[in-house]
């Protein structure tokens, strides 16, 4: 893929055959806020007015599917270090307790938010950071709960929007609820420890319809370790580090979709 951009909203247009018309007028103008590891997006056109991230929840190690959470998750602190007072961008570093850094830059854009993010290991110990979760949190957007959210969301599997739940609804794991669809490259054996759906998605995209069917938010990452749906009322693309070799750096980009329906 050359462009995560114009993949995921050419794919977001081809569903809804719809795109952004008035994403650039200014009242739908999307401004951000950080603070204590949330991301907040404003905008007077969204339901309740804005969609909050946890951002980040979890650095993760692999060889997590069946194993206690705590025993997966790499400790960090993430830091603001800049912001524009418009609200147009802010860049966030995260340091993880093993020493590697990843530096964040967030900027909004016309109906999207465009992340890009440079994962860094300065030690001379290789990291086993194999991904990390973006938690959007979609209560406000659907005007639902956790258990009643579900049909609003949706995934890709063999090329086509499918609502959940999607006929094929995994319901062992460790942990209950929630649902992971992993990509082919992707270990079984490091993912989330909720159920992991045996279908594989046609895309790291993952999204809910608003309470109105108005709008569609939508998580896209690339490179991506899991979709996931589940413990809060949320939707993950989580993104995929793959570890980092002493001295390794690795780029990774990802986008929210907030656009008409």
């Amino acid at each position: 893929m050359n462009s995560i951009a114009r993949g995921f909203l050419w794919i977001l247009i081809v569903m809804m055959s719809a795109a952004s018309a008035s994403a650039g007028e200014k009242d739908s103008k999307l401004r951000l806020s950080w603070k204590k590891n949330y991301l907040t997006i404003h905008g007077e056109h969204l339901p309740g007015k804005s969609v909050k991230v946890m951002y980040l929840e979890a650095y993760c190690r692999p060889g997590s599917t069946d194993r206690e959470w705590g025993k997966t998750t790499i400790g960090h602190k993430t830091e603001l270090l800049e912001a524009d007072k418009n609200g147009q961008w802010l860049k966030l570093k995260c340091l993880l307790n093993d020493g590697v850094t990843v530096m964040h830059e967030i900027r909004t854009e016309s109906g999207a938010i465009d992340f890009r993010l440079v994962a860094h290991n300065p030690t001379d110990k290789s990291s086993l950071a194999h991904w990390a979760q973006p938690c959007v949190r979609v209560d406000k957007f659907t005007g639902l709960t956790q258990k009643t959210y579900l049909p609003k969301s949706f995934v890709f599997l063999d090329g086509k929007s499918v609502r959940m739940p999607t006929p094929v609804w995994a319901t062992k794991a460790r942990y209950i609820p929630g649902q992971v669809w992993a990509p082919k490259h992707v270990n079984r054996n490091d993912v989330n420890p909720r159920p992991l759906s045996p279908q594989v998605p046609s895309n790291g995209l993952i999204g809910c319809y608003s309470g109105d069917d108005k709008m569609i938010l939508a998580s896209a990452w690339e490179p991506y370790q899991e979709l996931f749906q589940g413990v809060a009322t949320c939707v993950h693309s989580d993104f995929r580090i793959g570890g980092l070799k002493p001295g390794e750096t690795k780029k990774i980009r990802g986008k929210l979709y907030l656009v008409d329906a």
